[in-house]
């Protein structure tokens, strides 16, 4: 029996690799004060206009109220770690746990299917910065990381008798109902598709299975039942299939930063898997097939915007990649295999953190820049973020200049100002701008590209949006992210601060 496949107890060879790795893994968010992450800026600020909620320091523009909404991880564990530590370092606490969950909860999962220590942990340090992890997205981070330990809690369960199983059901609902509602639907799809295996398996009674499923649909219900009294939402109006990206998506999946980077370490993984299952080295178990079959139609089938929340189906393929590896028997026959196998895993996992600490450390300079220009805007401001491009979202010619892209927000904290791209969703999230304000917001914090702004200045875009249709009179301030380029509108801007990645103008009134 090779060292692959040895019991949990005695398979210390990989468990060293694979600790070595994780630690690695978790010391850019260790060592980096703002991690460069395009959407955790926003989140940020937001956390610092809770915690200074309700005192003297609140924010005059904005206002917190609670409500059942399915989106609230950080929103409530950040706060209350505040009290001990900086809201920095509480985010940065929120983050690392996050990453915790996910390594944790693929491996948990695989010791409940396989009863052993295999490839599950490996592959989910190889993507624990994809695309949607390495740009932000952290309240699914933190719930997916919850739902593949509810994954692995219910699997465990599942032949005892269901009042437990009911119990452990409805307790991770509504937890990751609190957390991040796609996470709960990934978590009950999974579980969904394993109870519609292990009754064709057990070729269960129609009545008895519809009644399995029943059960683990009530919890679910009752959360959105008490969602909609309570007057929260799961997202917005905003539907999107995106049909071309879907193939590209999975090659681009594996990296945040770099869609080489990205491209070449899933062509190296996808080529070994490939291999082996030619082989016969690589098998699904019973109920991977299952799940691979299942995942793949709901990422087909899914609009990568949906609800007005977006890059949907990009979820499915990290879900997918964190939940299989379980399902999957893989006996490497040699150590010339294994060799490969491991060094194939510390390639992907190393050159993925080594572009990760790069674009970190890049740009430690521009936030700390960024900071400082807060100085310069007069408390109470409104300030506008424009793009000196095409603001496209995600800059896919150039995901290196993508974390700028929210930078700004951080002003509603240092300068006590209203920012319009804070994500600060009515229905969505426990922060709102306050009503004279709100005909100023962009619902889901996209930017402007500043040939738009130039244009309606010029009175040449008779049907702007609301919030930027007088900008140049509603706003005091306006922060240009992107590639540097001139003054655009010199009789309207007075430049004030620059960095390499931003310019901060006042608006001549």
């Amino acid at each position: 029996m090779n060292a692959w496949v040895l019991p949990v107890s005695r398979n210390t060879g990989p468990k060293c690799i694979f600790a070595f790795l994780v630690i690695a893994s978790l010391c850019p968010a260790l060592l980096v004060p703002i991690p460069a992450m395009v959407d955790y800026p926003n989140h940020l600020a937001r956390m610092f206009i809770l915690s200074r909620d309700g005192t003297a320091d609140a924010n005059p523009f904005y206002q917190v109220t609670w409500a059942a909404y399915p989106n609230l991880a950080m929103d409530l564990i950040v706060p209350r770690l505040a009290q001990l530590m900086s809201v920095e370092s509480a985010t940065r606490v929120f983050y690392l746990l996050s990453q915790m969950l996910i390594v944790t909860g693929a491996v948990a999962i695989e010791l409940v299917v396989k009863r052993r220590f295999h490839v599950a942990g490996f592959v989910a340090v190889m993507f624990l910065y994809n695309l949607p992890f390495a740009w932000g997205f952290l309240n699914f981070e933190f719930g997916l990381g919850i739902a593949l330990w509810g994954i692995a809690t219910s699997l465990a369960v599942q032949e005892r008798y269901w009042s437990l199983r009911l119990g452990v059901h409805a307790a991770f609902a509504a937890l990751l109902f609190m957390a991040h509602f796609f996470a709960l639907g990934l978590y009950g799809v999974t579980i969904g598709l394993h109870e519609l295996w292990y009754a064709w398996v057990r070729k269960a009674p129609v009545v008895e299975t519809l009644a399995r499923l029943t059960v683990l649909a009530l919890p679910p219900a009752a959360l959105l039942g008490l969602m909609a009294l309570s007057g929260g939402a799961v997202g917005a109006e905003g539907t999107n299939w995106f049909l071309g990206f879907k193939p590209l998506w999975l090659i681009y999946i594996l990296n945040g930063y770099s869609l080489t980077v990205s491209a070449t370490g899933m062509a190296a993984l996808l080529g070994l898997l490939y291999v082996a299952a030619k082989r016969g080295i690589l098998r699904f178990k019973p109920a991977g097939a299952w799940l691979a079959a299942g995942f793949a139609i709901l990422y087909v089938a899914i609009p990568s915007k949906l609800l007005g929340t977006s890059f949907v189906d990009l979820r499915i393929i990290v879900a997918a990649a964190l939940i299989l590896p379980a399902f999957m028997s893989m006996s490497l026959p040699s150590r010339r295999w294994r060799l490969g196998a491991a060094s194939c895993a510390i390639a992907i996992t190393l050159t993925n953190l080594a572009v990760v600490v790069f674009v970190w450390t890049s740009y430690r300079a521009d936030y700390a820049a960024m900071i400082e220009s807060f100085e310069k805007i007069n408390k109470g401001s409104f300030v506008l973020v424009g793009h000196s491009g095409d603001a496209d979202d995600p800059p896919m010619g150039n995901l290196l200049e993508y974390p700028i892209y929210h930078a700004p927000t951080l002003a509603v904290h240092y300068a006590d100002a209203f920012v319009p791209t804070l994500f600060a969703a009515v229905g969505k999230q426990p922060v709102t701008a306050r009503r004279p304000y709100q005909h100023l917001e962009v619902l889901y914090g996209g930017i402007v590209p500043v040939a738009v702004l130039k244009a309606i200045a010029k009175n040449e875009v008779p049907n702007a949006p609301a919030f930027i249709r007088s900008w140049q009179h509603d706003f005091d301030y306006l922060y240009v992210v992107g590639p540097r380029t001139s003054n655009p509108m010199p009789s309207i801007l007075e430049e004030l601060d620059a960095a390499s990645r931003f310019v901060l103008y006042k608006i001549r009134k």
